[in-house]
């Protein structure tokens, strides 16, 4: 049999390959390899080139569905009763507590709805529960936000938004000491950074009460070498409340916030976060009062002085995109002293004290009292977990065994703003 004639013999049967079932598809693939000496797996991949024909087949029963909208109704139940678990441990929950829901009258169904429920797998759980799971989903994702009335009050305002060229505008943040809970009260260091010098205040504050942080934040204000014009600080409760809202326009302080979730709006203080807080005290918990007061004492006397006056700041000036890469141009790095004192807006008086100031200090003794202090912290953790000695900063030597040193705590005392 040539060519021609094998092509015209399979289109002859085609159309009945095509339509008939899968036993009447082996019996014509017998006559046709018998017929012809073509291998089988090859001759099939022909029947089925270029296919045109429509297979007729009968019309498929559905299958009948064990688990009907009764049994999910009384799955949905159960699984919203129990915080919803996923099928896993949902599947044991319903073999031990079917019964035990039906008698204390919180599941109503049949005998044989509970056996239902009793028999199914996680897998099927799943699959039934894939619509529940989705409406709770566009629930969340759709839900109108819950925004206070201060918010409406106070200006969202981005990093770029904020004056650069001029001292006073200051961004606030809070960073939490709570090691891995966040349970209970526990110590909070402000952390305030002038956008134009680079200037650095800081406190400890136990818990995040309201009170405590407007008394903490008026006694940086004190103690900065200008005055504030504006505040941004995060949305964080112990921050954007109508006392520190009150406070600010009563000092004529303008009040401007960050967006929700967007760190960059804060970009100068959550620096500072990193090299003057967690660098330097770490990432355990303290909770105790002892702790705040060496944290707050270190905070207003050497880890100030030691970054504000000889660490170095570099501003970004420009950056460009250059094939696919960014690349940024910063100026000579000056210390946040450096700058107030070039600066136009800061008066002459309080030049000369912060000159003063200047040569007062010697940098070699603050950094062996700012690690006196860390010290001290370490031994204070020590003794309220009663454990061994451990360091709170990355950066101090570990074959370092500080010395115990007397120093004078100071405590910030509530404030009365008039």
């Amino acid at each position: 049999m040539n060519k021609d004639a094998r092509r015209q013999y399979m289109e002859t049967l085609r159309t009945a390959y095509l339509r008939g079932s899968k036993k009447e598809k082996g019996k014509i693939l017998d006559e046709y390899c018998k017929n012809t000496g073509q291998e089988r797996k090859y001759v099939i991949k022909k029947f089925r080139y270029k296919v045109s024909v429509k297979r007729i087949d009968k019309k498929r029963k559905p299958r009948r569905e064990r688990y009907d909208g009764r049994v999910r109704a009384a799955l949905t139940r159960m699984w919203k009763i129990f915080d919803f678990p996923c099928g896993a441990r949902l599947a044991s929950i319903l073999k031990a507590e079917t019964e035990r829901m039906r008698k204390l009258g919180e599941l109503h169904c049949s005998d044989e709805t509970a056996g239902k429920l009793t028999t199914m797998v996680a897998s099927t759980i799943d699959l039934k529960l894939a619509h529940e799971k989705e409406v709770l989903r566009q629930k969340r994702r759709y839900k109108k936000a819950h925004t206070p009335l201060l918010c409406s009050k106070v200006p969202t305002k981005t990093s770029a938004d904020l004056d650069r060229q001029t001292p006073g505008t200051v961004q606030i943040d809070f960073v939490e000491h709570c090691g891995q809970s966040a349970s209970g009260e526990y110590v909070n260091s402000l952390s305030i950074a002038d956008m134009f010098s680079g200037w650095w205040e800081g406190d400890g504050v136990m818990g995040k009460g309201q009170e405590r942080a407007l008394a903490a934040i008026d006694a940086a204000r004190q103690r900065s070498p200008f005055p504030w014009r504006e505040m941004h600080p995060d949305n964080g409760g112990n921050i954007m409340n109508y006392h520190i809202y009150a406070y600010a326009m009563k000092k004529g302080i303008i009040f401007s916030r960050s967006r929700p979730y967007k760190k960059n709006d804060n970009c100068f203080v959550e620096q500072k976060n990193s090299t003057h807080v967690r660098q330097v005290v770490g990432y355990h918990r303290y909770e105790s009062e002892d702790e705040r007061c060496i944290i707050s004492d270190l905070y207003q006397n050497e880890l100030r002085q030691y970054k504000n006056f000889f660490q170095p700041v570099m501003k970004l000036v420009r950056k460009e995109r250059i094939a696919g890469k960014i690349k940024k141009k910063y100026d000579t790095p000056k210390t946040p002293y450096q700058r107030l004192m070039e600066s136009t807006a800061v008066s002459e008086k309080k030049k000369d004290e912060l000159k003063k100031t200047y040569e007062s200090l010697n940098p070699a003794a603050l950094k062996k009292a700012i690690d006196a202090k860390l010290g001290c912290l370490s031994r204070a953790y020590q003794k309220k977990n009663g454990s061994s000695l451990v360091d709170t900063s990355r950066n101090i030597n570990k074959k370092f065994v500080p010395s115990i040193v007397s120093f004078s705590y100071r405590s910030t005392s509530p404030i009365s703003v008039s």
